[in-house]
């Protein structure tokens, strides 16, 4: 992966261009109401001009190739953490939050470091992307020990434990795709199926119904909502067949749409329960109209890993 072969890729060409095309009709749709039906729509302006920096941003890093694709996708994890933290108060302990930060590096760096087995040289540690929460677990728990303390350590290893699971590991099997023979598709797909379910969650649940699918947890959430959001996860692999190589075959997209359109509301619901339990709205404040950064790829955090773990079935990546 690099820029050259980024533009030279069809099926980065094809992304670009449905990514550039949705934002400039939705652009063009937004201001037709609120020129022609005269109706104010503040908010969605400001969630529309996050995306008009957010995707192409996404676009570029991609573009640029495999290790700015690690970087910017353990950036994530660094600061998802960091909001991740800051929630739950973890982030006072500074040793603890360190820590993970540096666990969190170290996925990004299996996902780029060579691999060795019996075929000759390959990109991506998988063994060790895979086996990383054992050793950072090991890790956590070794803080409190070497600083000899046990007030509220316990409390402190299991959020730094969740926040690395959520933030760190899974986000950087999104990174470990650049691996795959087939990258762009996969991360495009990936990235781009999430937000378009998500989005169809939203607007199916505006448009079906109000029939709340978990009260408690997210109160704006309906069975409408999810239904439409899995009815739409199972229809992208087909319509944006083109990302994937023959090898994905009927079978991985059936099952690529199950991850999608289950698995991107499952971790929504799980960021959503933790806000709950909180009690706070967002887990941040960085991107206007949408929250914090875990706010915006909390859906990634069950998808990336499941994923992944697809595309090594039907596509080995060893």
């Amino acid at each position: 992966m690099n820029w050259r072969t980024a533009i030279g890729d069809p099926v980065y060409r094809a992304y670009a261009a449905i990514v550039i095309g949705l934002l400039l009709v939705s652009g063009a749709a937004l201001a037709g109401v609120t020129r022609g039906l005269r109706r104010d729509v503040g908010k969605v302006w400001t969630i529309w001009r996050s995306w008009l920096v957010m995707a192409p941003l996404g676009l570029i890093v991609v573009g640029l190739g495999r290790g700015a694709t690690i970087a910017g996708v353990t950036l994530l994890g660094v600061f998802g953490f960091k909001e991740f933290a800051r929630a739950t108060g973890v982030y006072r302990d500074w040793w603890m939050t360190g820590i993970v930060y540096l666990a969190i590096v170290a996925v990004g760096a299996a996902a780029g470091s060579p691999d060795y087995d019996a075929g000759g040289r390959r990109p991506g540690w998988l063994d060790l992307l895979e086996t990383m929460p054992i050793y950072a677990v090991v890790l956590f728990l070794l803080t409190p020990l070497v600083r000899d303390r046990t007030a509220g350590q316990l409390q402190t290893v299991a959020l730094a434990t969740l926040g690395f699971l959520l933030t760190g590991w899974t986000l950087g099997h999104l990174g470990f795709l650049t691996n795959a023979a087939h990258p762009y598709g996969y991360i495009a797909f990936v990235i781009f199926a999430v937000e378009v379910t998500d989005i169809s969650a939203y607007l199916c649940g505006r448009a079906l119904g109000s029939r709340r699918f978990r009260r408690n947890i997210s109160p704006n959430k309906t069975w409408g909502g999810a239904l439409g959001a899995l009815v739409v996860g199972m229809t992208l692999p087909w319509a944006l067949g083109f990302s994937f190589p023959p090898a994905f075959d009927w079978r991985a997209k059936v099952l690529a749409g199950l991850i999608v359109g289950v698995g991107g509301q499952v971790g929504d619901l799980t960021i959503s329960l933790i806000k709950r339990d909180l009690g706070v709205k967002d887990m941040g404040a960085t991107i206007p109209g949408h929250g914090g950064i875990l706010d915006r790829i909390d859906s990634l955090i069950i998808v990336s890993p499941l994923f992944l773990r697809l595309v090594n079935w039907f596509e080995p990546l060893r």
